[in-house]
């Protein structure tokens, strides 16, 4: 009887290699997606941390979906770690003052961290969920364990208190430099391209 050969080929699953990669070379990024989730360098540390271990140690996910996956990691363990809730009280949090990372960054995109981390918790989450990372409501919902209505009224909230923080600094910026005026070719949000890019 002939012996039978196997022949392995490579898995189309994301190994814990692939997503400790993943970590280190989008480390800046997804500091910066768990920083502007809880606005808190301790916590968004214990997100990024606990985000590469759930990653690891998760279900298979397919290679292709590696990059995402780890984003969706960051923000399921924000969303343990911080709890938001809608229609919380518990006034502004202050707890966010920029890191080392972005202050590195240009003025204006500064001042839209800034913006993003002056939201309430629920505001915030659904902010950067649905902005920034472009889940639909829907998802936003279903993550946050709310209403869509919810995620719809927080998500108009939220670009209605960045748009006039953001507002205000331009007509600081014009009122300092009259002779230079702002460019009007702003392609999306700052914050958004740092996500998006780094």
């Amino acid at each position: 009887m002939p012996e039978t050969k196997h022949t392995t080929r490579p898995t189309p699953y994301a190994s814990s290699t692939d997503f400790r990669q993943v970590f280190d070379e989008d480390m800046e990024g997804l500091y910066l997606l768990s920083f502007l989730l809880t606005a808190d360098r301790e916590k968004a540390e214990q997100c990024f941390v606990s985000g590469l271990e759930d990653a690891v140690n998760s279900n298979p996910v397919f290679k292709e979906w590696a990059r995402s996956w780890a984003r969706r990691v960051i923000i399921q363990n924000a969303v343990r770690a911080i709890n938001p809730r809608p229609l919380e009280d518990s006034g502004r949090s202050n707890s966010g003052s920029l890191s080392r990372i972005e202050k590195t960054l240009p003025a204006a995109q500064q001042v839209e961290i800034a913006a993003v981390l002056g939201l309430e918790p629920f505001e915030r989450f659904v902010y950067v969920m649905t902005v920034l990372e472009r889940y639909s409501d829907q998802d936003c919902s279903l993550l946050l364990g709310c209403a869509r209505r919810d995620v719809l009224a927080a998500r108009s909230r939220a670009l209605q208190q960045i748009g006039s923080v953001v507002e205000l600094q331009l007509q600081q910026q014009l009122a300092a430099k009259p002779e230079k005026p702002a460019s009007d070719q702003r392609c999306g949000s700052a914050a958004e391209s740092l996500l998006v890019h780094v």
